[in-house]
């Protein structure tokens, strides 16, 4: 399985921020993850706090894994003390490898953590192939007149 996880951008946003005084960026890119395989799945995690499960979009085209998710802004009449929190869209893409099965990803949300479960595909799991041989040679009979 091939994961795309750098950003070349990522530091360089930080960084702008930094500059200008800003806590958050225009393109957020905070999604930290973790992936592992299980026997005969790979499960993928993924850290989304303050974000609702309506705003999580999940989309597969060919071998590319597409993770979106919104953390609102919220509106009301009060003054900012803080903004620490990144808002807006985050975005994460995966490559993933011909031998996971695509078509069966499973996906939960809970306590801020997405996690997925993609099975291995059948044709790319371990079998055993049996070896056929030839019969045993038959015994001459012997024939009487």
């Amino acid at each position: 399985m091939l994961l795309r996880t750098t950003d070349p951008f990522r530091e360089l946003d930080r960084l702008a921020a930094q500059l200008v005084g800003s806590g958050t960026t225009n393109r957020p890119a905070v999604m930290p993850m973790d992936a592992w395989r299980e026997g005969e799945r790979f499960v993928i995690e993924f850290d989304l706090p303050g974000v609702s499960a309506e705003s999580i979009d999940l989309d597969v085209e060919r071998n590319v894994l597409t993770v979106k998710a919104e953390r609102v802004a919220r509106n009301g009449d009060w003054e900012m003390l803080a903004s620490e929190r990144t808002r807006g869209t985050f975005t994460r893409q995966l490559v993933l490898g011909d031998n996971l099965d695509l078509d069966r990803i499973e996906a939960a949300y809970a306590d801020g953590v997405l996690r997925l479960v993609v099975p291995v595909a059948e044709k790319a799991k371990a079998r055993k192939i049996a070896v056929a041989g030839a019969t045993p040679a038959a015994q001459p009979e012997a024939i009487e007149a």
